[in-house]
Order: C-alpha cells, then sequence, then structure tokens
C-alpha cells in the first residue's frame, strides 16, 4: 500500500510539474508575441478562457533571464518577482509603446483596462513618449485618460518631448488634454517642455491652443526662459532659435528673469545661440542686467568661447558690443586672451572695443604655441601693436562709438553710410588687428 500510495504521489507532482511548465510555455510565447507584434499568437493564447487574464497581466521584466529560463511567480492575476526595483509592465503598454497597433486593437476589444499603470506610466504615456501616433489615438478612442498623470507627476503632453511626437500631440488636444496642465514636481506646462527640448512644431501647435506665455514654473522659467537654458549643439541652434521667435512674436516676456535672476539673454549667452541673442537684444533685453552671482550676459559667453567656438560666439560679443555692453576690465584682458584664444575673432572684436591696447609679455604667453601657429597672421598683428599704436581710423571709431554707446544698433542704419564703413563702425571681422 505504501508503495502505491507513494507512487500516487509521485504522478500528481509529475503531472503538476507537466501543466506548470505547459502553462508557462504558453506565457512565453504570448510575450514574445506582443514583443514582435505577432497579433495571431497573441489572440489565440487570450481567446483561451483559461489565459483570459493575460490581457491584464503585470510583467515584472526587472530580470529578463527569469522570462527566458521558464521561471515565472503567480499572485492572483499578476506575475510578480521580489526584486527591490521592478519593472512593471502590461500587454498595453508593450504593444502601444512598439507601435504594434493591431496587437493594441485585439487587447482592447477584448476589455484590457486602458487607464492600467503599473509601473506608473499609463500606457498613453508610453505611446506618446515612444512617438507612437497611432496606438496613442487608438487608446484615446478607447476611453485613455488624455490627462492622466504618472509616478512623475506628468501627462501625457508633458513626455511628448521628441520632434516624431507632434501627432501625438495633437490626437491628445483632440480629446481633451489640458494645454496649462502642470506638473507636479516642476509646474511645468507642454509648452514649457516644448520649449526646452526645441520643438518648433509643438511649440506653434500649443501657441494655437491657447497656451500660457509667461507662466512660470517652480525654478522661475517662462517657456522662453526654458528653452534659451537648455544646452544646444551646432545642430539643434537653428531649431532653438525657431522656438524661440515664435515665442517672442507670440509676446513673450524677455525681461523674465528665474530664481537666479538670469534672464533669457543670459541663458542664450551661456549656450552661445547668436540668433538668439540677436532676437532678444532687438527686443529690447537689458544688456547688462546682474544674475545673483553678479555676471552680466557679456561674462556668461566669455566663460564659454572655448567651448563653442563652432557656435560663433565673436557675434555675440559683436551684438553685445553694440548693444551697449559693458567692457571686461583693460587689466583682465591676458586671462580673457589665455582662455579664448581659440576664437581669434571674439578676440579681434572685444579687443577694438578699446582705443589702446598695453601689450606685454605675458599676453604673448596666454597663447599656446599651437594655436599661435594656426592663427598665425591675426595673433602676429596683435602683439605687432605692442610697439604700433592704434591707426587714426580705429581711434576715430572708438570715439564715435564712445558718443553713441547703446544707440548704435539704431543711429548707424540712419545715417546713410557706405556698407564698409557702417560695417566698420559696427566692429565687422577683419581678421587681423591694426
Amino acid at each position: 500500500m505504501g508503495p502505491k500510495i507513494k507512487f500516487r504521489k509521485q504522478k500528481k507532482y509529475r503531472s503538476d510539474v507537466i501543466a506548470t511548465a505547459q502553462a508557462s510555455g504558453f506565457i512565453l510565447q504570448f510575450w514574445n508575441g506582443l514583443l514582435v507584434g505577432d497579433d495571431i499568437t497573441v489572440i489565440s493564447i487570450i481567446d483561451d478562457p483559461e489565459y483570459a487574464y493575460l490581457i491584464d497581466a503585470i510583467y515584472d521584466t526587472s530580470n529578463i533571464e527569469e522570462w527566458k529560463n521558464f521561471r515565472f511567480n503567480y499572485r492572483g492575476l499578476r506575475l510578480w518577482s521580489l526584486t527591490y526595483e521592478q519593472e512593471l509592465t502590461t500587454p498595453l503598454h508593450i504593444t502601444a509603446g512598439r507601435g504594434f497597433t493591431e496587437c493594441l486593437r485585439h487587447l482592447l476589444l477584448r476589455g484590457a483596462r486602458v487607464d492600467l499603470a503599473p509601473g506608473g506610466n499609463t500606457a498613453l504615456h508610453e505611446a506618446c513618449e515612444e512617438c507612437q501616433p497611432e496606438c496613442a489615438k487608438l487608446l484615446l478612442q478607447y476611453g485613455a485618460n488624455a490627462n492622466a498623470t504618472n509616478e512623475d507627476g506628468q501627462m501625457p503632453l508633458h513626455v511628448c518631448t521628441e520632434l516624431d511626437s507632434l501627432e501625438c500631440a495633437k490626437h491628445l488636444l483632440a480629446f481633451g488634454a489640458l494645454i496649462n496642465s502642470q506638473s507636479l514636481d516642476e509646474n511645468d506646462t507642454p509648452l514649457h517642455v516644448a520649449a526646452r527640448h526645441g520643438l518648433p512644431g509643438h511649440v506653434e501647435l500649443y501657441l494655437q491652443h491657447g497656451a500660457a506665455l509667461n507662466l512660470q514654473n517652480d525654478e522661475g522659467n517662462t517657456p522662453l526662459n526654458a528653452a534659451c537654458s537648455q544646452p544646444q549643439d551646432c545642430t539643434s541652434l537653428q531649431r532653438y532659435s525657431r522656438v524661440c521667435h515664435m515665442l517672442v512674436a507670440a509676446g513673450a516676456d524677455v525681461q523674465a528673469s528665474d530664481a537666479d535672476k538670469q534672464t533669457p539673454l543670459h541663458m542664450a549667452c551661456k549656450n552661445a545661440n547668436p540668433d538668439v541673442v540677436d532676437l532678444l537684444l532687438k527686443h529690447k533685453a537689458l544688456v547688462n542686467e546682474m544674475d545673483y552671482g553678479g555676471d552680466a550676459p557679456m561674462h556668461n559667453i566669455l566663460k564659454v568661447v572655448a567651448y563653442k567656438t563652432d557656435h560663433e560666439p565673436e557675434r555675440i560679443v559683436q551684438a553685445l558690443l553694440n548693444y551697449g555692453s559693458i567692457r571686461v576690465w583693460p587689466g583682465a584682458l591676458p586671462k580673457v586672451l589665455k582662455y579664448c584664444c581659440t576664437s581669434p575673432r571674439t578676440i579681434e572684436v572685444l579687443f577694438n572695443a578699446y582705443d589702446r591696447l598695453k601689450i606685454t609679455d605675458a599676453w604673448v604667453e596666454a597663447v599656446p604655441p599651437e594655436v599661435f601657429q594656426k592663427h598665425r597672421e591675426f595673433y602676429e598683428s596683435l602683439f605687432a601693436l605692442a610697439q604700433t599704436p592704434r591707426s587714426l581710423q580705429h581711434l576715430a571709431r572708438h570715439r564715435l562709438r564712445a558718443f553713441l554707446e547703446g544707440r548704435l544698433h539704431w543711429v548707424i542704419p540712419k545715417l546713410g553710410l557706405p556698407t564698409f564703413l557702417k560695417n566698420y563702425i559696427m566692429l565687422a571681422f577683419k581678421d587681423h588687428m591694426h
């Protein structure tokens, strides 16, 4: 009798193992079907009443090796793990984020919960973050909340941070997304987000829908401040310039300062965007405003010249001087030369704002030999001024600029001067000193 009982127990145990293995196999097939958008496999499994619960199953993907080795843990309708940091997702999130519209449609038709957010994001957040407009539209049609908040306090419009997410943003607004909704953590509006990421299409769309132009977030930034303060590489300068032009044209306050009393002009100089600096100055940005650190816009551009030579920092220095910027204390010019020497044009335009230069051996030592060799003609002309006074032409320019300081930008164009003379007065680049 003993052996029979033992045998029966073994048999029952073996059948449980087989059943568990089969279930694991179906779950893995379902998982793989979701990952590749195989709607036929997905349908065939979830249409089986035994596996219908998988529609809203919650998966922990923090250790993907567990999936590969068929090790699953069950708790009710959930697949869970005891790992400390979980990465929870659902079939709806997987298909929405990967753009598998047909799979997503079948899940929704079978009653998948559209606003489920086990990992913090809803499937709609996922679709918008991954720039999947058709999936976003489908979710919205099935009742997804266009203003749902994720664990970071962001609504779907706040996660539209890529150029390709524009269609997602359009769908969200069409389904009732609040144009001036503010994120819980930073109090950013969608316009702050679009401006910060340099998204001209989004900015235009939001302005058309009545976005607030001068609303400040927790750091005191308006959307214009946000655009100007974002680090920009050469490839994105034009995008940010377009964004700023749109904001200013719509009435953005160019004088608005953040919590550190930095204005858009401070920030545009720090990120060396010459077109934006020109725009702000033309709209009466204060050229000598000091932030809480005591820095004016001129200080900000001179600090970054060495790292932003491809951004044409000389144009910014030129524009600031022509709008009446303070100049560097003459005793600090050798230091400026040391840190800005890789941009000879910046040195040229800045040093041409003085009537005389007291050049010493320290100036020569401030320029590394390799930089001197690369720009030999310019630096030879600069150092030659140690024995030669500035030209009479330059002295006349300096006297006129001093007389018209702060008014050059609007007086000179009205004088009817020849182009070459007008350019000379406005510190046009000659690539040598005289």
